[in-house]
């Protein structure tokens, strides 16, 4: 008759969760960030169409830019972002063969995955959003 032998395998498990729960939580935790990140990058975008729109419309080329920078940071600012961190350039002349308006916004963008860990740095992106449009009238 032979005896079955068992081997010990208590605590088997617990090393195996261990081992996948920090790469788990960083594909986790990336896949959110992206997410964040593509989120502004789109809200940065609209912003600088609404501000474009708005500035196409306006006969005098002053109060267009006025009107345009208005109209983005109303946009930005219905997100939570606010104008000082972000930047809105109004450009009623940007150079092409027909009377255009161009609107850039920019925006520092932080990660916050650094704010989890001590000590370590946020890194930061740049984000931009840009659009370009055909005056009405001129």
């Amino acid at each position: 008759m032979r005896v079955a032998v068992r081997k010990q395998e208590k605590g088997q498990n617990l090393v195996e969760f261990a081992l996948i729960l920090p790469i788990f939580l960083l594909l986790l935790i990336g896949m959110a960030e992206f997410g964040r990140g593509w989120m502004t990058r789109n809200i940065l975008t609209g912003a600088a169409r609404e501000g474009a729109r708005v500035a196409a419309v306006e006969p005098d080329s002053p109060s267009s830019i006025t009107q345009g920078q208005a109209a983005a940071t109303a946009v930005l600012s219905s997100a939570l972002i606010g104008v000082p961190p972000a930047v809105v350039n109004v450009n009623t002349n940007p150079g092409l063969s027909f009377p255009a308006v161009k609107v850039d916004v920019s925006y520092t963008y932080s990660v916050l995955l650094a704010g989890f860990i001590p000590g370590l740095p946020g890194p930061t992106f740049v984000l931009t959003g840009t659009a370009t449009m055909r005056r009405e009238r001129y």
